[in-house]
C-alpha cells in the first residue's frame, strides 16, 4: 500500500514540474512589459509623415521615428561613429523643455552607444535598438494593434490632416521605457487627439 502512495506522488510530481516551468516561460514575456509598465518613465516620440493607407491595413499599423528609425541619422549623433550594425545599441533622449503642452514636445534624440549609459540626467533616457539590416532599426514600438472601430477612425484622421498640411503630419507617440532600455507604446497622438494602446 505505501508502494502504491508513492508511485502516486512521483506521478504528481511528473506532471507538476513540466507544468510550472511552461507557465513560468509563459508568464515572463507579459511581466517584462508590465515592469516596463509599471517603473518606465513617459516619454514622447517623434514619428515621420507615412502614408495612412499603408500605415492602417488589417488591424496593425506600422509606425517608424524621426531620427530613431533612421541609421543614417544616429550614426551622426555622438557616439554614433562607433555603431555596429547588427547589435544592440542605445540611444539617449533628452525631455524638451516643457513636458505641459498638449500634444506632448517629443523628446530629442542626443547621443548613441553600443553600451547602456550610466549616470544619465533626470531629464534624460536610453532607449535600447537593434539593427536588423540596411533598411531595418528597431525598437519593439514598430507595431500597433488596434480594435477595427479605432483603426478606420484614426485612418481618417490622418488623411484630413495630411490633406490639410500637404501630406506633412508627423504625429507622436508616448511610450514607457525601463531602466534596461525596453519600452512599450502607450498612446498615439494625432493633432490634439490622443489614442491609447
Amino acid at each position: 500500500m505505501n508502494n502504491n502512495n508513492s508511485k502516486n506522488k512521483i506521478a504528481w510530481w511528473k506532471f507538476l514540474l513540466p507544468f510550472t516551468v511552461q507557465l513560468l516561460i509563459v508568464l515572463a514575456v507579459p511581466s517584462q512589459s508590465l515592469y516596463t509598465y509599471a517603473f518606465g518613465k513617459t516619454v514622447t516620440i517623434q514619428t515621420i509623415p507615412v502614408d495612412p493607407y499603408d500605415l492602417l491595413r488589417g488591424y496593425s499599423q506600422t509606425l517608424r521615428y524621426d531620427v530613431l528609425s533612421n541609421w543614417n541619422d544616429l550614426k551622426k549623433l555622438p557616439g554614433g561613429e562607433n555603431l555596429e550594425k547588427r547589435v544592440t545599441f542605445y540611444v539617449t533622449l533628452q525631455a524638451p523643455e516643457s513636458l505641459e503642452q498638449q500634444p506632448p514636445l517629443p523628446w530629442t534624440p542626443i547621443a548613441v552607444s553600443q553600451v547602456k549609459p550610466d549616470n544619465l540626467a533626470e531629464n534624460q533616457i536610453a532607449i535600447a535598438g537593434n539593427h536588423l539590416n540596411y533598411r531595418s532599426v528597431v525598437y519593439g514600438l514598430e507595431t500597433y494593434y488596434m480594435p477595427e472601430n479605432k483603426r478606420n477612425k484614426i485612418n481618417e484622421e490622418i488623411s484630413n490632416l495630411q490633406r490639410q498640411s500637404n501630406g506633412k503630419v508627423p504625429f507622436v507617440v508616448d511610450v514607457k521605457i525601463d531602466s534596461r532600455g525596453k519600452a512599450i507604446p502607450l498612446s498615439l497622438w494625432i493633432g490634439n487627439h490622443k489614442y491609447q494602446f
